[in-house]
């Protein structure tokens, strides 16, 4: 019983840190907003009708 309890708290210690590095990434770093540009072929846009 020791053994599982040792593994059922080595993961529940890794969750944790992955839910805290999470965390830390949602409260520290700010996206940067920028335009995009997007080419559409003409065949798309205006396609030829036979």
């Amino acid at each position: 019983m020791p053994t599982l309890f040792r593994f059922l708290f080595f993961c529940a210690t890794i969750a944790a840190m992955i839910y805290g590095t999470m965390y830390a990434l949602v409260l520290f770093v700010e996206p940067k907003e920028r335009e995009i540009t997007v080419r559409i072929p003409s065949e798309r846009v205006n396609p030829t009708q036979e």
